[in-house]
Formats: structure tokens, sequence, C-alpha cells
């Protein structure tokens, strides 16, 4: 893990908004988290999709009008690929620039960084920390396919360079977001975890889903910024607990209890000063949403919190390292329904915060 960082209930959110406006968007994350704001991801927009916002710079892609794919096929992707590499080798060994390299995140895909850069500099004061976010390795090998169909995650060599494109993406990331002197966490997010050990993923070993996240997880670390995992379903928590990240961001309002299935590796993630991001405010179903209320959320994070202190953790300490989030990203959510969910974040961190002595 990096260096320690105490959470103290504060409310993070995860990066997907229903708008079609960035501006808006920016406003609304500062409005609701302004001591550790994000940039936003606006689905609606299809180059800002899981897979489409950070497959630039894959060697062999090949863009069609209604999806992407990597054409190994193609008589040029020997020369691609080797030029992949060689890329990367320049940037890890510091022989050229992250800046402009194939490595960049683009405004043509991410605008919503590019907006968030510009509100930064017009702070007075500085957060206390920045949060930016990129596909995981998985989810990203999983969803990205061959000109056949095939996940490039079962190939090796695409595997390998679909881990670097991303670490060094994410490091990208970390060192521009640097420059504005605040503590970085950068978020991998990965829906696709739900499916391991699944028969949607029975070939994938638990080995080398550990050797992806060590490398990305990694070049987070190397740059000095906080990693995290970000999983909105059921996953094999022990493997998540296991791996290096300095947070693990859950859906606790659905899958607490499967979370609890792995007590031993939750408390020796505690002892090392993890942080868990505690998706208390549900996102994935309306009538839930609807009927919550600050006052049902609170209660219900601590009977949650309660399992933990079993543990041999008292309250105080386990907020001190948790932040309050949604349970995933409310981008396809009504803008009404969206509204609730951030407001019930920052109201919740508010309550807890007060009633534990967090509150500045």
């Amino acid at each position: 893990m990096a260096k320690k960082f105490l959470a103290n209930g504060l409310p993070v959110l995860i990066g997907s908004l229903p708008l079609r406006d960035h501006a808006e968007g920016v406003e609304l994350v500062f409005k609701y988290t302004p001591e550790i704001p994000l940039w936003v991801q606006l689905p609606a927009y299809r180059e800002e999709g899981m897979i489409a916002q950070f497959q630039p710079g894959f060697p062999g892609l090949t863009l069609k009008t209604d999806k992407s794919f990597v054409d190994t096929s193609d008589p040029s992707f020997d020369n691609d690929i080797l030029k992949f590499y060689e890329d990367y080798m320049a940037v890890n060994e510091g022989e050229s620039g992250i800046e402009d390299s194939i490595f960049a995140i683009k405004a043509d895909t991410a605008r919503g960084f590019f907006s968030f850069m510009e509100h930064l500099r017009s702070l007075s004061d500085r957060p206390l920390a920045i949060k930016g976010q990129i596909t995981g390795p998985i989810t990203f090998g999983m969803g990205l396919t061959d000109q056949n169909g095939k996940a490039i995650f079962y190939d090796e060599q695409l595997r390998d360079a679909a881990v670097k494109l991303l670490a060094q993406k994410a490091r990208w990331q970390v060192k521009k977001l640097l420059s504005f002197g605040s503590p970085i966490i950068i978020f991998f997010d990965e829906p696709a975890l739900a499916g391991f050990g699944s028969s949607a993923m029975i070939s994938v070993s638990r080995d080398e889903v550990a050797t992806c996240f060590e490398e990305v997880v990694g070049a987070v670390h190397d740059e000095g910024g906080l990693a995290g995992i970000h999983v909105c379903a059921n996953a094999d928590w022990s493997l998540i607990l296991e791996s290096d990240a300095d947070i693990i961001s859950f859906d606790a309002y659905s899958f607490f209890d499967k979370l609890m299935l792995y007590p031993d590796h939750v408390k020796q993630f505690m002892e090392s000063g993890g942080i868990l991001a505690w998706g208390i405010v549900p996102t994935l179903n309306s009538d839930d949403i609807e009927k919550e209320t600050v006052e049902s959320l609170v209660t219900r994070w601590e009977t949650q919190s309660t399992a933990i202190e079993a543990l041999g953790f008292d309250k105080t300490a386990i907020l001190a390292q948790t932040f309050i989030t949604p349970a995933c990203g409310t981008g396809s959510l009504p803008l009404d329904l969206a509204n609730k969910v951030l407001a019930l974040t920052r109201q919740v961190s508010d309550t807890l915060r007060k009633k534990f002595g967090f509150e500045t």
C-alpha cells in the first residue's frame, strides 16, 4: 500500500453522470464533493463508454461505425505492436515524456478530464485529495475483442499490452493531477470481476488477475498516488483484498454481507490502513433510491459497521478508514434520481462525520 491517507468518512463519487454537458458535471461534483472532487464521464457520448474511453493507443485497434476491435490479421499488426512496446519502453525508462505519448488521454474521448482540470486551476484552495478513474484491466480485457469476437484477455500478448496501456494512462492521470498539490486517488473500475470464478470466466486464473492488478496498481504507486479497485457487484473479495490496492470500493447497499464472507481478509486490510469506499447509497434500483433517506442510510452504515467492529475496530476508527460513496455510477439513472444519489452521499457523510467527531 501507498502512504497512509485518512478518509474520515468524506464523500466520494463514482465517475459517471446522466448529463450531456461536462461543465454542468463539474458543477455537480464541486457542489457535493469539493473536498475530494473527480472528473466526470458522460456515457451519453459513445466515446466515453468504459472501453471506448481508454482504448486509443492500443495496437491494431480498428474502429468501425458501430464497434471497435483489435485486428490481429491485418498485415500491419506486427509493426503496430512492436511500435507500441517501443513507445512503452521509451516512456517507462524515461527516454521520452508521457505527456504527448500514445498513453496520453485526449479531449476527444475524455472531455470531462479537461473541464475538470480547467476548474481546478480556478480554485483558490486546493482539495484534500483529487480522484481520477480508469477502466480496470480485467473489464477492459474482457470487453475489447479481436476480429473474431474473442476477448483480448485470453490472448497473453494482447492482455499484456492492455495492462501496460492502462497502467500508463493511470500514470499519466496521476502526473497531470499532481500539479495541483493534492494527494491523488485513481480508481480502477472492474465490473467484470463479478464474473470471476463463473462459467463466463472459467479459464481465467487467480494468478492472471492478481498479476494484472499488481502492474496497474504499481504504476499508480510509482507516481505517488493511491489506488482503488471499484466493483459494483458481488465478487471474490479475497482476491481484491489481497491486492496492493489502498482502497476497496464496493456496493455496500446490496453486497455488504458478501464482503463479510472474508472476515480475515477484511481485518488484515483494515489493519494495514486500507480504506473501504462504502457504497451505501443505492444506484441499481430506482425504488431503492426513492425510498431511502439520510436517516435510513446512516442507520444502515452503523448496523453494517458493527460487523467490522466485531473484528476488533471501534466505529470511530472504522469511519476514519471509510469513504461514503454511491454504490456505483449514476450515468444510467434519470437526472432527478442521480441528483438524489449525490445529495444522499453528501448528507450521509455529513451526518456520520458530525456524529463521530470528524466535522471540521
